[in-house]
């Protein structure tokens, strides 16, 4: 007797991916958060330069736009596995 490969559902397929770019996006945004942090306090420690304002700048911006959808997109994905896993699909 032969199995037959089954074909994945394309939902799950899609929600696979989407969890895996949040992942990303969080954990690159995290870092640019950090970036900017640590620019800051190098700034307060030595000389506050206009390219330590850039970098602090920079790094809350690119933190911002990764980690807003990041982190709804990755709570949306978890609870529709959970539903999935409560209704038994």
């Amino acid at each position: 007797m032969t199995s037959t490969p089954q074909t994945p559902d394309p939902i799950r397929r899609r929600r696979s991916l989407i969890a895996v770019w949040t992942k990303r996006a969080n954990r690159f945004g995290y870092l640019a958060f950090g970036v900017s942090i640590v620019a800051v306090a190098v700034g307060l420690i030595d000389t506050f330069t206009p390219l330590i304002g850039r970098l602090a700048t920079a790094g809350l911006v690119i933190g911002s736009i990764l980690l807003a959808p990041a982190i709804v997109l990755g709570y949306a994905v978890k609870s529709a596995e959970k539903e999935d896993r409560l209704n038994g699909v």
